[in-house]
């Protein structure tokens, strides 16, 4: 049982989150691993820049691998040359301690967590059909945002992005 009041609260708030929610969420901790990479370059910690940028990075992949291609449609096409953008970029802030490249990436992201975050406030039924980005939201029970079978998928099917917590 967990006894720190903060995580129990930070847990239900995912447990009981809408789909288009916890895609906001997502995106709210990439923002704020790519901030903490921005003032870990400014005080010259490296291993905390690596640290944020790798959270950010997994962040970024687990989007782009939870995309619905088939019901997603032309904004799905969209946000995977986005993500896909993001991820050739992103290992320059490593490369290069670069806090520029990781402005840039918070200039893509900062747009669409707002519109999740719009999309989540107006209520389950807003979010039916994949949300704005056709991702996660909006997945048949019993099934991965790709559409594979939930146990590991059948033979053929993309691997299914490992889970990443929301929380702290």
């Amino acid at each position: 049982m967990d006894h720190n009041p903060a995580r129990s609260y930070q847990t239900q708030a995912v447990m009981t989150a809408s789909p288009a929610k916890l895609v906001a969420m997502l995106y709210g901790k990439a923002i704020g691993a790519l901030r903490e990479a921005i003032e870990a370059i400014r005080a010259g910690d490296i291993e905390r820049r690596w640290r944020a940028n790798a959270t950010a990075q997994e962040i970024v992949a687990h989007l782009y691998g939870t995309l619905d291609l088939d019901r997603g449609g032309d904004v799905a096409g969209n946000l995977e040359q986005l993500y896909r953008f993001m991820l050739r970029r992103l290992p320059q802030i490593d490369l290069r301690n670069d806090a520029a490249v990781a402005e840039e990436i918070l200039g893509l992201l900062e747009p669409l967590a707002r519109s999740w975050e719009e999309l989540a406030e107006r209520g389950p039924d807003a979010a039916q059909g994949g949300g704005p980005a056709g991702v996660a939201a909006g997945a048949p029970s019993g099934t991965s945002p790709n559409g594979s079978a939930a146990a590991g998928g059948r033979p053929g099917d993309p691997p299914r992005p490992r889970p990443i917590s929301v929380s702290a």
